[in-house]
């Protein structure tokens, strides 16, 4: 059975990467690449987590005109993703764009980053608060062919309706303890499964645990799959 964990190869290096998922791999099965480590590490470290046997969550978050996403999401597809992240808020032809690509990786689309709040959506020009923008994306990433949506675990109850069961929600922003990082919207990795999460990604938690191999095996345990 596919773990409902993703761990977030947050670091600045392939070295680092490669050295949390030689760790990892046996116990957990899918890790992220965003943009912080593809930027340093390119494809090779696509290749070497998929050379341990582990699946790779391409976390790149395209938003750009529709021809150029379809033409990333391809790329993905030949690097041999599980998936990849695109923001719904980069319109209808984009979306449709990208899930015409066939065959492809699964596409989850970003629905409002765990960073903001509503003040935050105020600032850029949104009039809905967090929840009603969160249900508004939903559904258009439900109605323009995408497989899954990316939103904190405090939206799954309000998003699981709009989207179905078989719709995939992954989330972010999930913490083992109370934090006061940049993340606004969090929830614990068991509250954020009980609440619907299909993935939940851990990151931090994990890279600045001393231990992190029992850092995962504690979350595991948490979420009911040791």
């Amino acid at each position: 059975m596919q773990s409902k964990l993703i761990v977030a190869l947050d670091v600045d290096s392939k070295e680092k990467a490669a050295a949390l998922v030689d760790q990892l791999a046996d116990i957990t099965d899918v890790f992220k690449v965003g943009l912080q480590l593809f930027t340093a590490a390119g494809p090779d470290i696509v290749k070497r987590i998929m050379d341990k046997g582990a699946k790779v969550f391409l976390d790149l978050k395209l938003h750009d005109i529709p021809n150029t996403v379809a033409k990333a999401v391809e790329s993905g597809q030949k690097m041999g993703v599980l998936s990849m992240t695109l923001h719904v808020a980069g319109g209808r032809e984009m979306l449709l764009a990208a899930a015409a690509v066939q065959p492809r990786p699964q596409l989850w689309g970003v629905t409002v980053l765990t960073s903001l709040n509503d003040d935050n959506l105020k600032q850029i020009g949104y009039r809905n608060p967090v929840k009603d923008q969160v249900s508004i994306f939903a559904k258009m990433a439900k109605d323009n062919q995408l497989d899954g949506i990316i939103c904190s675990p405090r939206e799954i109850i309000l998003a699981r309706p709009l989207v179905g069961d078989t719709f995939t929600i992954v989330t972010p922003g999930v913490r083992v303890k109370k934090s006061s990082d940049d993340q606004k919207r969090t929830m614990s990795a068991a509250e954020a499964v009980k609440s619907g999460a299909d993935f939940i990604v851990v990151g931090r938690p994990v890279l600045e645990a001393a231990d992190v191999r029992a850092a995962v095996l504690a979350i595991l345990k948490d979420i009911g799959e040791r």
